[in-house]
């Protein structure tokens, strides 16, 4: 069975479609939007789903922050149970990522993409909201959170990185040049193999095929070089601006999501052996995290690893819909 199953996908990475430098071609799960506006002297747009409520509307709205090999697609699950508990849910793909603008030139930061999410809030009349974000949207998030805490009615944060400083631990600090060659080599195998280890717990299931398409879709595809260079200044930026030191300042209750058996360290594949044992340990860092946040709460999902949300969407959106209860 494991030989047959591995020849599937084996086929499935050897046809996998490709998809255009805004993702053209792939199917979000509700109707996309575009917000256009000006940033750093350039013309963009950020894509985005705006859901109303499936039942009775709860007067609430829930931002989700996708993480950086996700998209505001890949929060498919989540929008359907927020819908339904009656949220309004606005998902955005920020500047350089999936169905948004790829510049060829862009000084990236998480203040910018920050002013960015804000800028699309205020056009689509959004004043507070929920803010729920996973892995570098946690970063994201955080980050928001710090700039405009009144407009932050509640934080979630999924399995966030960014809650230990990389370099200062001592993972060598790659250039934005060796960033954009590893990403140059990206391929539906070597993306399938890494959520396999460090998304899932090892295991796999036929239902992240699609993520996986999504993603290799659009690094393969006409758009390859520019898709690749702007990945690259984003792995720069995750790397170089860590939220950790500043998650004391926090003003928002905020619950921290975490699979405990996560081991995402951005760098952790290059660090020496004795460093890479002791970063990304999710089972660790939570414990860490919850403790520096005032009004923090940690909720731990056991042998989970860094997309909780899709690994086990049945036992994380309950959690979810119960945190998001609690006064």
């Amino acid at each position: 069975m494991r030989i047959l199953l591995t020849a599937a996908l084996l086929a499935g990475s050897a046809s996998a479609a490709t998809y255009g430098p805004q993702l053209e071609g792939f199917a979000y799960p509700h109707p996309v939007q575009r917000y256009s506006f000006a940033s750093q002297g350039v013309d963009l747009q950020m894509a985005y789903m705006d859901v109303a409520p499936a039942g009775a509307a709860n007067g609430k709205t829930a931002v989700l922050l996708h993480g950086k090999n996700f998209c505001g697609a890949t929060w498919e699950q989540t929008i359907t149970e927020l819908s339904k508990a009656g949220y309004r849910v606005v998902a955005p793909d920020q500047v350089g990522f999936c169905a948004s603008s790829k510049p060829a030139h862009y000084q990236y930061s998480f203040q910018q993409l920050a002013a960015n999410t804000a800028g699309l809030l205020k056009n689509i009349g959004v004043q507070q909201a929920i803010f729920i974000g996973h892995s570098t949207g946690g970063m994201l998030a955080t980050r928001y959170a710090l700039m405009y805490p009144e407009a932050v009615s509640r934080l979630v944060l999924v399995n966030p990185i960014g809650l230990e400083d990389w370099k200062a631990l001592g993972v060598p600090a790659p250039s934005v040049d060796q960033w954009y060659a590893r990403e140059l080599k990206l391929s539906a195998d070597s993306v399938r193999a890494y959520e396999r280890a460090t998304y899932y717990g090892g295991t796999w299931k036929p239902e992240y095929e699609k993520w996986v398409d999504m993603l290799a879709g659009l690094n393969n595809g006409p758009g390859k070089q520019l898709v690749a260079w702007n990945s690259a200044l984003i792995y720069d930026m995750i790397f170089t601006q860590p939220v950790v030191y500043e998650l004391p300042l926090l003003k928002v209750p905020t619950t921290l999501l975490i699979g405990d058996a996560d081991t995402t360290a951005i760098g952790k594949d290059v660090a020496p052996p004795e460093v890479k044992a002791r970063i990304g340990r999710y089972d660790v860092l939570g414990k860490e995290t919850v403790k520096k946040i005032p009004q923090a709460r940690l909720v731990e999902f056991k042998g989970m690893g860094h997309a909780p949300q899709m690994e086990d969407p049945v036992v994380f959106h309950r959690t979810l819909l119960q945190e998001l209860q609690r006064n």
